[in-house]
C-alpha cells in the first residue's frame, strides 16, 4: 500500500516530532524548488516522523522552509507497492530524491537516472551496484551507508558480552541476498573465536519469523523425539524492511523464549529488546539533508563522495536482561550510551 502526504496530513503524522517555525508553515508562496522523500514505512510508525523531523530541522538550518524555498513530496509504502510510489514520486519532477534503504533505492534507480538521488540506509551500496565506488559514485545517486560488514562481528560480541553461556546464535534475516551478505559472513567468520555455531534462517513473512523464532533453542531430548530440552541460543536480528515491520512481535518471541538478542537500532530495544547497537537514525537523516542542500545547490551526486556513518548508539534495556535472568557486565554498562530502566 502506497501512503501519499498532503501538507496537513504529513504534519500531522510529524505532531510534535516536528521542529520549524509555525510562521514558515503557513506561507502559501509557491515553492521554488522540489524535494521528494520515499520511505518503506507503515503510515503508523512513529520511526518515519522521527526521521523526516530531523531532515527538516537540518534542512531549515539550511535556508530552505518547506512551502516557501522548497516544495516536499512525500511518500510512505510497503514493498509490495514500492514500484508504483516510486514511478509516482518521480513523476512530479522533483530535484532530488532522499530514500531510505536498498529496495526503495532500487525502485526509484528503475525510475530514473537522471533525477539526484540521497540514499539512507543502505548497508553496501557499491557491492549492490548502486554506485562505482565510495569516492567516486559516479550516476545519479550518493548517499550515506549505514552499516559495515564488520559489524556482523561487533554484534556477535556484544550478544556473548551479555550472554556469555550462548553456543549457538541465530541469525534472522528478512530480505533476499543484499548487503545483509556481508554482515553474516562477518558473523560466520568470527563465531570460532566466540565458541558459537551460527544458525542462519531467512524469512520473507511475519508468520515464517513467528515460527521460526519459536522453535529457537528447542532440540530433541534423550527422553524421545517428541520431548523438548532448551539449549544456550541467542539472537541477531539483522537490519531490513521486514524485521523492522515486525518489530514488536520479534521482540515480543524472544522475550517469551528467553533469547538474549542483539538487534541493530535503538527502536527495538525502545519497545521492548534487550540491547542494540547501531546508526543514529535521525541523525543520518540530518546529514541527508546536507546533500540535499548541495544538489539544490548544483552540485552533482557524482561528485559527491558516499559517506559512512559516524554516529553509533548502544542502548540497554535493564528490564528485559532482568525477565530473562540476565546480569549485565558492568562494563558493558559503562559503555552504554543509553541504560533504560
Amino acid at each position: 500500500m502506497t501512503t501519499s502526504f498532503g501538507r496537513r496530513d504529513f504534519i500531522t503524522l510529524l505532531g510534535s516530532a516536528a521542529a520549524w517555525p509555525l510562521a514558515a508553515r503557513a506561507q502559501p508562496a509557491a515553492p521554488v524548488r522540489r524535494i521528494g522523500i520515499l520511505m518503506n514505512f507503515a503510515a503508523s510508525d512513529p520511526e518515519a516522523p522521527i526521521r523526516v523531523a530531523a531532515f527538516l530541522q537540518r534542512l531549515q538550518e539550511l535556508g530552505w522552509i518547506d512551502r516557501r524555498s522548497v516544495h516536499i513530496d512525500y511518500r510512505l509504502s510497503d514493498n509490495d507497492s514500492v514500484q508504483y510510489a516510486a514511478a509516482e514520486l518521480v513523476a512530479l519532477a522533483p530535484d532530488v530524491v532522499v530514500v531510505n534503504g536498498s529496495s526503495v533505492l532500487k525502485a526509484v534507480q528503475q525510475a530514473t537516472r537522471t533525477i539526484s538521488i540521497v540514499f539512507v540506509n543502505v548497508i553496501d551500496p557499491v557491492g549492490e551496484g548502486f554506485v562505482q565506488s565510495l569516492a567516486h559514485p559516479g550516476g545519479n545517486i550518493t548517499g550515506l551507508s549505514s552499516i559495515e560488514s564488520e559489524m556482523g562481528a561487533k554484534w556477535l560480541q556484544l550478544l556473548k558480552e551479555i550472554a556469555p553461556d550462548v553456543t549457538q546464535v541465530a541469525v534472522v534475516r528478512a530480505t533476499a541476498p543484499g548487503g545483509e551478505a556481508g554482515i553474516e559472513r562477518a558473523i560466520q567468520a568470527a563465531a570460532p573465536s566466540l565458541g558459537v555455531k551460527i544458525i542462519p534462517f531467512t524469512a520473507r513473512i511475519a508468520a515464517e519469523i513467528e515460527a521460526a523464532i519459536t522453535t529457537l533453542g528447542l532440540r530433541p531430548s534423550l527422553l524421545g523425539p517428541q520431548v523438548f530440552q532448551r539449549v544456550n541460543t541467542g539472537l541477531l536480528v539483522l537490519p531490513g524492511a521486514i524485521t523492522r515491520a515486525f518489530r514488536g512481535r520479534i521482540v515480543e518471541l524472544a522475550a517469551r523464549g528467553q533469547l538474549p538478542t542483539v538487534y541493530p537500532y535503538r527502536y527495538y530495544v525502545t519497545g521492548g529488546g534487550l540491547l542494540s547497537y547501531g546508526v543514529d537514525t535521525a541523525d543520518a537523516y540530518r546529514q541527508a539533508a546536507v546533500y540535499a542542500d548541495r544538489i539544490l545547490k548544483g552540485e552533482k551526486p557524482a561528485d559527491l563522495p558516499v559517506q559512512q556513518a559516524t554516529k553509533f548508539e548502544l542502548v540497554i534495556n535493564m528490564k528485559a536482561a532482568k525477565a530473562i535472568g540476565l546480569e549485565v557486565p558492568p562494563t558493558l554498562l559503562a559503555r552504554a550510551d543509553e541504560v533504560i530502566e
